[in-house]
């Protein structure tokens, strides 16, 4: 009988040295058992026994599939910036020494150096963060949902929070601000229409709350990935936070993405500076560290240093905290802030103040190289949740191909991946978004696909 003719586990390994050098023996054994058992089931529909290197090279081809990581980097050839699904923000050549110095061995992660005792790793962030933006402190957790769920429950624990329908918002992944709300034990009060919300909308709901006691909290939710157009109006943050403090109450201000930086000078429209958010009297502020900031997943809450020491002591504090590697890397990020080279250093920033001349002489570069292609007016995306319908110009090199679909996966299936996109039946791969250093890469992997 043919699967008479299969060799043993044993008979096998006597000749996977090397497999077992690279992978490990127990792992190498449990190879060739899945190996052998596909094998039996190929026989015994009719197929040959292969040579014993063959059966190791099927076991190897597993083992490969078993062992490669599931978290690989890749190319990101679409122009959008803070793209989710590829990670968002790629982090600064001094955000990654950062990281790599504090993991490579032992950190005064909570050490005090001064006194020798037990230290905060809250405080690590805490003074740039200020420096930075004039708040009195600063929690850092380990994304701005965390940030929105923490406030939540140590400030508004079984009161009610009003909060414009216009804002009730989902972003990505299912999280909607009404669950989180009810996860932290707010109750949600909403006010005004979809499209149309005045002052006197919140002024009427306090009406409903006579003491101080039951004194509602006031919130601001930014839309992230939308915009409002049309017959609309909202109050400015500023007399939202004038109307909470006349009645004895707080503001909270969810910015989302947040930025330490104007956008208007690269073409962008207006989106209120963390500093300016503050200032417009925001007893509390959260966003994110990963979008504009252009730093590590991180969610920042800024504000009233009573109220962030409330913040600090609710016990969730500990479960949502940053560890040491996010931590390094936000100090290094925000430090370029510090000193006034974020738009050199940090990657998002030089992607968004890029030039049109810059990104139409890297594509005619890339179609000088490949021998073929057009290089197009296109836009690029900031993304991420961040300033919704906002695009860049850009210049993209256009490919026309048999199947867009289909060279876009056999871009995604090489050693490392490209992710492009295609409009109009033609393959756009966008400068802006392709790292310094991997227009090589990028143009070697065309060559090898257009041939």
């Amino acid at each position: 009988m043919p699967l008479r003719n299969l060799p043993s586990v044993d008979a096998l390994l006597q000749s996977a040295a090397v497999l077992i050098e690279t992978y490990g023996r127990p792992l190498v054994v449990q190879a060739i058992r899945a190996t052998l058992n596909t094998l039996r089931e190929q026989i015994q529909a009719g197929a040959e026994v292969p040579q014993n290197q063959a059966i190791l090279a099927f076991a190897a081809d597993r083992l490969a599939g078993w062992t490669k990581p599931t978290l690989e980097p890749v190319i990101n050839a679409t122009g959008v910036i803070l793209h989710t699904n590829l990670g968002r923000a790629p982090l600064s050549q001094a955000a990654i020494a950062a990281m790599q110095m504090v993991s490579q061995g032992y950190s005064n992660l909570e050490y005090d150096l001064a006194t020798g005792k037990r230290g905060s790793r809250l405080l690590h962030a805490e003074a740039l963060l200020q420096q930075l933006t004039g708040a009195e402190a600063a929690v850092i957790v380990n994304n701005c949902a965390s940030a929105v769920l923490l406030t939540l429950s140590a400030l508004a624990s079984r009161k009610s929070v009003i909060l414009a329908r216009s804002q009730l918002v989902e972003i990505g992944g299912g999280f909607r601000i009404p669950d989180v709300m009810k996860q932290s034990g707010a109750k949600l009060v909403e006010i005004g229409t979809t499209n149309k919300m005045r002052l006197e909308d919140y002024e009427q709901a306090l009406l409903g709350f006579s003491t101080p006691a039951t004194q509602p909290i006031l919130m601001r939710v930014h839309r992230s990935n939308f915009k409002l157009t049309g017959f609309t109006s909202e109050p400015e943050p500023a007399e939202i936070a004038g109307l909470a403090h006349r009645q004895g109450t707080l503001l909270i201000d969810d910015l989302g993405s947040g930025t330490l930086i104007d956008v208007t000078p690269y073409g962008l429209s207006y989106e209120p500076t963390v500093q300016a958010s503050l200032a417009a009297g925001a007893d509390i502020l959260l966003f994110s560290g990963d979008k504009l900031l252009g730093g590590p997943q991180a969610g920042i809450i800024l504000g009233r240093a009573e109220l962030l020491g409330k913040i600090k002591r609710h016990p969730l504090a500990r479960a949502l905290r940053a560890d040491k590697l996010c931590l390094a890397a936000l100090n290094a990020t925000l430090l370029h802030y510090l000193k006034d080279e974020a738009v050199r250093e940090i990657p998002i920033w030089r992607m968004i103040s890029q030039t049109s001349e810059n990104l139409r002489d890297r594509a005619e570069a890339w179609q000088r190289e490949i021998g073929c292609g057009e290089v197009v007016s296109a836009e690029s995306t900031v993304g991420g949740g961040s300033l919704p319908g906002e695009s860049l110009p850009t210049f993209v090199l256009s490919l026309a191909v048999q199947s867009p679909d289909a060279f876009l996966a056999r871009l995604r299936g090489l050693a490392v991946p490209v992710v492009a996109r295609a409009a109009d039946g033609r393959v756009l791969l966008d400068p802006r978004t392709v790292l310094p250093g991997q227009d090589g890469q990028l143009v070697q992997a065309l060559k090898f696909l257009l041939l």
